[in-house]
């Protein structure tokens, strides 16, 4: 029988939206006004977000006026999004490892960590291909990822929270390959805890140019916080990996 997919339950769960809901929300408009301002998107750019979630990035780039398409494997989280949608804002239920529109997208951005979660290196090469194949030439693929480095020498084992009365005790580790987090969730609504684990693959910015370029996307810029700082791999909280889709 072939494992389960983590991700698939976690990311539709009302806990885990919960667990994540406040996290960066004032952090992600200051980044979406920072990207924004640096990238210069033409007024009526076309926008992909891939994994979009329950559509927060992909309703700011719109209230900015760009005409944007969402996509997320959770059909639960379409759902919810679709109460969003407006003339320049729609959403699909679609998993990022098969190809989506062609050619089309000026841009194509993947936010917080939302990559690195699949079993092999080919379904992560799948996803790439995706991104890369809905722009256009010259078109721009932006990957919002945590830095290996930082986030092995920052990692808190163990930690505990509450949010509206549900207790979390999250534990996380790594090891050669991945970081996890496993997630026991305690509600007086549940009759006994339930437990996720997360788990993410640990890509350098090495495997990303290579990944990219493999799909014809160059790597322009990198950047190391949603300050837009530079990228420092020891001291950078995040790395985030600007490409250009080139002539092949």
């Amino acid at each position: 029988m072939a494992e389960k997919e983590w991700f698939k339950d976690w990311f539709s769960s009302p806990y885990y939206h919960l667990l994540y809901f406040e996290h960066g929300k004032q952090e992600a408009a200051a980044f979406i006004d920072k990207l924004v301002d640096h990238l210069k998107p033409a007024s009526n750019s076309l926008m992909l977000d891939v994994a979009c979630g329950k559509g927060r990035h992909s309703i700011l780039l719109a209230e900015k006026g760009f005409v944007v398409s969402g996509i997320d494997l959770s059909i639960e989280n379409i759902t919810v999004t679709k109460q969003f949608e407006k003339e320049n804002l729609h959403f699909y239920q679609h998993d990022m490892r098969m190809p989506f529109w062609v050619n089309y997208f000026d841009y194509a951005f993947n936010f917080f960590t939302s990559f690195g979660y699949f079993k092999t290196k080919r379904e992560h090469d799948n996803s790439i291909r995706t991104m890369a194949n809905a722009i256009k030439e010259d078109g721009i693929l932006m990957i919002d990822y945590l830095n290996v480095h930082y986030a092995e020498n920052h990692l808190i084992h163990k930690l505990e929270k509450q949010v509206n009365g549900i207790n979390y005790f999250i534990t996380k580790w790594f090891d050669e390959t991945h970081f996890y987090k496993k997630i026991v969730v305690e509600d007086d609504a549940l009759e006994e805890p339930v437990e996720h684990t997360e788990r993410v693959a640990k890509f350098s910015l090495g495997d990303f140019t290579e990944m990219m370029a493999y799909q014809g996307v160059q790597v322009q810029e990198v950047f190391g916080d949603y300050q837009l700082s530079r990228y420092d791999v020891i001291n950078s909280p995040r790395m985030i990996v600007i490409g250009k889709k080139i002539k092949r």
